[in-house]
């Protein structure tokens, strides 16, 4: 099943095409801004990494959580701080950025940093909110709520385009599965590339246990891998990933967030699947 290539321009003018025929995308960093020397050295050795193996890469970092589980849950720097944070990587270091997008205000000022825009799960519903998004013309990554089946988002690719928008990626992050857990039905990937659009596996959020840790979300990495080589072997456009130096300290989601020193090996793994099920 062939899907119709996305472009998702970029600071140093050489666009980033996502789809079929085109190099696997990596969409990733930490879960959320702890810190702008943080964000530069995932960064900086992700982009190394995927140049030299031949993936296109966004770096990804919230600069809202609005939905963690406690009110005493760290959140991020906010809009102003984060888009700053967000602004200097994208221009000095000459890489691409995403992040998440929350309500209507959001949108403008985001639009303006940000090369792709992303809609959270938990509001891929929100007619506003992707109506908003899709007219800024921006390539707009829309996640599979945990809640909704994967025909069903068709529903939201319409709302996009019926908004006037032609850049739609979609991501697969798991389906609730009783209380406090999530599976991946490998279905949905070539259901929702059947939309013609793009689809994305979020190998880390896929393995988060919701609220499992009581005040927090849990996490269980060790599926990170295998999820990931199903997901390439199913076929699928691109990966999303947390990536973070120490996941045992992160403030956000390290439960189910992958080492940065382990990330150039599964990559290399999934690379060979990936040519494997593309030849």
């Amino acid at each position: 099943m062939s899907v119709s290539p996305v472009a998702v321009e970029t600071p140093g003018g050489n666009d980033i095409n996502v789809g079929s025929d085109q190099p696997l995308l990596l969409i990733a960093g930490p879960c959320a801004l702890e810190s702008e020397e943080l964000a530069r050295r995932v960064a900086g050795e992700m982009q190394e990494i995927c140049g030299r193996l031949g993936i296109s890469y966004v770096f990804k970092a919230s600069f809202d959580k609005a939905n963690r589980t406690s009110l005493d849950s760290y959140r991020g720097p906010g809009l102003d701080e984060g888009l700053s944070i967000l602004s200097r990587i994208r221009e000095e270091m000459q890489v691409p950025v995403i992040s998440d997008v929350h309500d209507v205000g959001q949108i403008a000022p985001a639009a303006e940093v940000l090369d792709i825009l992303q809609i959270p799960a938990f509001l891929c519903r929100q007619t506003d909110l992707l109506v908003a998004a899709a007219q800024t013309g921006k390539p707009v990554n829309l996640k599979k709520g945990q809640f909704v089946s994967p025909w069903d988002m068709e529903n939201g690719v319409n709302k996009l385009r019926g908004a006037g928008g032609t850049k739609i990626m979609l991501v697969e992050r798991g389906a609730c599965f009783g209380y406090n857990n999530l599976v991946v039905d490998m279905r949905s990937l070539p259901v929702m590339r059947g939309f013609n659009c793009p689809v994305i596996f979020d190998a880390t959020h896929s393995v988060q246990l919701p609220g499992g840790a009581g005040g927090s979300s849990g996490g269980m990495r060790e599926f990170i891998t295998p999820l990931s080589r199903a997901a390439v072997a199913a076929g699928i456009d691109g990966l999303f990933m947390e990536v973070h130096p120490d996941p045992d300290k992160a403030l956000c989601d390290g439960p189910n967030s992958i080492r940065l020193d382990a990330i150039e090996e599964l990559l290399t793994q999934l690379l060979r699947i990936h040519k494997a099920v593309t030849t």
